[in-house]
């Protein structure tokens, strides 16, 4: 009990988390007189998962993309096909901040990256304050469900290495992502539609020579997904294969291509991506250990009868889960929940007859949300610092948009099917 306490002092004081679970999972094997060796052969585990040379790739190719010009090109590309509609660049932000989200992994890039680019437009264009934060706020993590996410890869390795309920496949979850992706920006999208019905702005008219110039210009990037996901599901590709052939067909598309990116940027942008890249795996290893040592106490299995005997309802558990999913996602980033929470909660989840797979839309479902959960989700901090506005304002702003998505929570939560049922038919 001393022991535990003092790891979670160290950690408020800001300790490396990797290092308040490697800490942990030492005084657990000394406690259980196992051979501390253990602990780097359970690290050097790691070395042996092809499919870890995804994460690098795809994350190298998502700098690549947010440092060139892609966002611009997809943002002309969006306004061109959707400006019609009311509420159209509305939704221009909503498709964009997902792609792009889903492309780089990470939402306070999207924010900031974008944020310049979409918040004047929307204030040029009628829309209200408050509405524009809200929205750019609340979208920076709306690509976590899509693939390639680096979220879903990282889920997909630490449910296979626990080994519990149905098998798992990096590709399955690309698939399960897809359908409660979509229903997360219908809702927003027909929300943005009908609180911008009287903008006095609507009623662009749509041009093909606007939109073919659009397609034309943002044809590589389109090109992208087409390849990546059609290499793997044709079975040209694996995932490491994909990501593998995403880079130099990212880089000659902006070295070369569109010359948004100079040769002499390459080791900076390089160094950025590995520098979040190194923070992930060496979590992920570290956490390899901990899953070991929970597994051989069988802590997880303790905490499901546990919380058997006080909640009997499969349905009762995923609305308290949902609901510590949130809290979760205010405090910590998404990986880092990942290879703390899923090998606690996934064999928990499993014995309430939870599919794996769902499990893992629900848990980047309501990541996306507590990204900007108040009081201390980070998508509100850092939209705070990129737009300069109090904090107080961005937790007004992005409510509406926080209702919504947790209805569509509750929707992928409580119809599994929405996350299945392109598993079954493939």
């Amino acid at each position: 009990m001393i022991q535990t306490l003092a790891l979670l002092i160290v950690a408020l004081l800001g300790a490396p988390l990797f290092a308040v679970i490697a800490a942990g999972a030492l005084l657990g094997f000394h406690a259980e007189d196992v051979d501390l060796a253990v602990v780097a052969i359970e690290i050097y585990r790691i070395a042996e998962m092809p499919v870890l040379l995804a994460i690098p790739l795809f994350t190298f190719s998502g700098y690549l993309l947010s440092e060139g010009k892609a966002s611009q090109r997809l943002v002309r590309l969006s306004d061109a096909l959707l400006s019609w509609l009311p509420g159209g660049l509305a939704i221009v932000a909503l498709i964009t901040c997902a792609a792009f989200t889903a492309l780089t992994g990470a939402s306070g890039v999207t924010i900031i990256a974008l944020g310049a680019l979409l918040y004047p437009a929307m204030k040029d264009a009628g829309y209200g304050q408050h509405f524009s934060l809200g929205l750019i706020t609340s979208s920076g993590s709306l690509g976590l469900l899509f693939p390639p996410s680096i979220g879903l890869i990282l889920y997909g390795v630490i449910a296979q290495q626990l080994n519990v309920g149905a098998p798992i496949a990096i590709e399955d979850l690309f698939l399960a992502g897809l359908l409660p992706g979509l229903l997360m920006l219908l809702l927003l999208s027909g929300w943005c539609i009908w609180r911008n019905r009287h903008n006095e702005l609507n009623g662009k008219k749509f041009s093909w020579v606007a939109a073919c110039l659009a397609i034309r210009e943002s044809f590589w990037e389109l090109l992208l997904p087409v390849i990546i996901l059609g290499g793997i599901y044709s079975g040209y590709f694996t995932i490491s294969e994909a990501a593998a052939v995403s880079v130099p067909y990212v880089l000659i598309t902006e070295l070369l291509i569109h010359r948004d990116i100079a040769l002499k940027q390459l080791p900076d942008i390089m160094r950025e991506s590995m520098m979040l890249v190194g923070g992930v795996l060496i979590i992920l290893a570290i956490s390899l250990v901990s899953t070991n040592y929970l597994i051989d106490t069988e802590v997880p299995s303790r905490l499901f009868d546990l919380i058997k005997s006080h909640i009997d309802s499969k349905l009762t558990f995923l609305i308290l889960l949902n609901g510590f999913l949130l809290l979760l996602g205010m405090m910590l980033d998404i990986f880092s929940a990942l290879v703390i929470m899923v090998p606690l909660i996934l064999p928990i989840a499993v014995g309430y007859g939870v599919h794996p797979v769902h499990f893992g839309i629900i848990f980047l479902a309501n990541m996306q949300i507590g990204y900007f959960t108040p009081p201390v989700g980070m998508n509100l901090f850092i939209a705070s610092y990129r737009f300069n506005k109090p904090i107080i304002e961005l937790y007004l702003s992005t409510l509406p948009f926080m209702v919504i998505l947790l209805i569509a929570v509750l929707i992928i939560t409580y119809w599994p099917d929405l996350s299945l049922v392109l598993l079954s038919s493939d």
